[in-house]
This record gives C-alpha cells, structure tokens and sequence, in this order.
C-alpha cells in the first residue's frame, strides 16, 4: 500500500511538470512563429513612406456650438473636406460638427497627407453653419511636417476669425520641397477659394 500511495504522488508530479513543459514550449513556439510578423528590417520600412507627413490641425473654442470646415489642397489634387474626405494625397480624419453629435467636448477637425508631395499647397477654413449675432470665432490653424523617421516638427500657425455663414478665408498658402521643408517666400494668404464659388 505504502508503494502505491508514493507511486501515484510521484506520477502525478510528473504528469503535472510534463504539463507545465508542453505549455512553456507552446508559448514558446508561437512566440517564435510571430517574430517575423512584428519586427520589419529597416529595408523594410524604407520601401514605405509612412502616414501623416504633413498634418494639418484647425482647432476653435470648445463652447461655441458651431460648425468650421477644414479644407486642405495638396499640389494638383483636389480639396478635401467634409463632402470631399479623401483623396490621392489628403484624408480629413475627423469633420467635426461643434457639439452636434459629438462624444468629445474638443472643437477641432485635422487632416493628414500620405507622403510629402513638392509644390504648393492650401489650406483654407468655412464657417458652414450659422453664427450667432455678434460672435466672431477665432480658429487656430497649425501646420506640422514629418519627413522619413523625423519627429512631427510645426512649420505654420496662424489665427483666423470667422463671423458669417459660408465665410471662407484662407489661412495658408505655401510650398514645400520634397523633404518636407518650407520654401523660403513662399507662405501667403492670398485668398483661394477650396468650397464657396466667387461672389
């Protein structure tokens, strides 16, 4: 009795460590499996340009409850907006409405371009809804560029006021090189309607 009694504890250990094993292993094995899926080389990711080299952020105060466009127009592209949210370059990844249907309490809409075309670029802001009487909105526009493995670098900030349905103003005209870098001169805010047709 007293050798059966410690030939099943010993069994059972066995069974218990041999469990253990076949786990490790496992864990083990499609840990390995996966390796080559997770961490690319750095040819790799040198084929790939990666998203959002020029970013484009407009932000206005969080307690009006109205409704500003972002609209942006990459070189020979066509402008990308709310009806109009993506194209070849260009993609509006948030169109906020001001508190319509909105799960945060930020005003803000920003696009992101895919890679960084040379040549000149717009970036204009509509007031689409109403304005209440008396009210002018300030909307901060920022422009930020991310060449190859640099970090997100601000290259343009400016402020524009918006008092009226469909007022369309231009907050940025300007050119970049290849590189992503401002061309010297080249930023103005000469108007260039993206939305509203001329009066």
């Amino acid at each position: 009795m007293w050798e059966f009694d410690d030939f099943h504890a010993d069994s059972s250990g066995t069974v218990f460590r041999d469990v253990l094993m076949l786990a490790l292993i496992g864990f083990v094995a499609m840990v390995v499996m996966l390796l080559p899926h997770i961490s690319k080389t750095l040819d790799e990711t040198d084929e790939h340009t990666p998203p959002g080299n020029v970013v484009v952020e407009m932000h206005w105060p969080d307690e009006l409850p109205v409704d500003v466009d972002l609209w942006v127009q990459a070189p020979n592209d066509v402008p990308v907006g709310f009806w109009n949210q993506g194209s070849q370059f260009f993609n509006l990844l948030r169109d906020d409405l001001g508190m319509e249907g909105d799960a945060s309490a930020r005003n803000y809409e920003v696009s992101y371009s895919r890679g960084i075309l040379a040549g000149d670029y717009i970036v204009n802001v509509h007031m689409y809804g109403k304005v209440p009487a008396g009210v002018v909105v300030p909307v901060r526009v920022v422009v930020s560029v991310k060449a190859k493995y640099d970090s997100l670098r601000q290259i343009l900030q400016t402020s524009v006021e918006l008092q009226r349905r469909n007022q369309e103003e231009t907050a940025f005209r300007f050119r970049l090189t290849g590189d992503g870098e401002l061309v010297p001169g080249s930023v103005t805010t000469l108007r260039h309607r993206l939305v509203t047709a001329p009066s």
